[in-house]
């Protein structure tokens, strides 16, 4: 049987941008421009067999260098949980911008999981160039590449199951290897988006967010997550405030989104 899993929405940081900062070429919609809250996230997926994580958040001295707040340490998240660092069994890392894998050096213990044309991005010519390097951190991407040639790094080509009742799809767009987690039988599955969909806008309104890797890439994931929440999937976006609205705001004083 596959086991049931408890899921949660960690909402451990937030800013404030513009809307013409967050989608690709806003002009184009010809609407004023105005402000926009994004929230930031990881997951924790735990069932009597374990616990997995999607993502571990910004590391707290980046986040303060590009100006985020951080409302609670993601260790200290999982703690309310009652989940210590050693007790996650592995990281899927959707991918490897610097809000997502800034933490990874917390867990040692974890087998990190990762799609191989996400690492080898990261890792080749390409990654340094400005485009692209301004989401991601350089000593990030250099633990990443060192937990790979010690041989805790399990690469995926394509996604694949990674556990009884967890799923992972990889779409692309946003960056190279963009992993979509997938959690629970057919028909009742939570999507776990992640960066595949930063705001619910983006798949309403066909709006790519502003950063991405293959513009074609992002519409057809978009077109990915359309066809799954059809299929019964709940969709659960990568940065929006909207997260709690739609599932239930998190137990006064904690931090952690129920799910399901």
């Amino acid at each position: 049987m596959t086991p049931e899993h408890e899921v949660f929405a960690v909402r451990y940081g937030t800013r404030t941008m513009l809307r013409s900062e967050a989608f690709h070429r806003y002009s184009v919609y010809d609407e004023p421009d105005a402000p926009l809250t994004i929230d930031y996230f990881f997951w924790v997926l735990r069932s009597g067999t374990g616990v997995t994580l999607l993502d571990c958040g910004f590391a707290p001295d980046a986040g303060a260098r590009r100006g985020r707040t951080l409302l609670v340490d993601p260790l200290d998240a999982l703690a309310d949980l009652g989940i210590a660092a050693g007790a996650v069994n592995e990281v899927i890392v959707s991918h490897c911008h610097y809000d997502h894998i800034g933490n990874l050096d917390r867990f040692p213990e974890a087998t990190i999981v990762v799609e191989r044309a996400e690492l080898d991005f990261w890792t080749g010519p390409l990654a340094s160039r400005a485009q692209f390097a301004e989401p991601s951190e350089p000593a990030e991407i250099a633990y990443l590449a060192r937990a790979a040639a010690e041989g805790r790094v399990r690469l995926l080509d394509g996604g694949g199951t990674v556990a009884p009742g967890i799923e992972l799809l990889a779409v692309g767009g946003h960056c190279p290897g963009q992993l979509v987690a997938l959690v629970g039988p057919p028909g009742r599955r939570l999507v776990l988006a992640s960066d595949a969909l930063h705001f619910y806008e983006e798949m309403e309104r066909d709006r790519p967010f502003a950063i991405f890797s293959d513009l074609p890439a992002t519409y057809l994931a978009y077109e990915t997550l359309r066809r799954l929440e059809a299929d019964g999937g709940r969709i659960v976006a990568g940065h929006d405030p909207d997260v709690a609205a739609r599932f239930g705001a998190a137990p006064a004083g904690r931090h952690a989104i129920p799910l399901n």
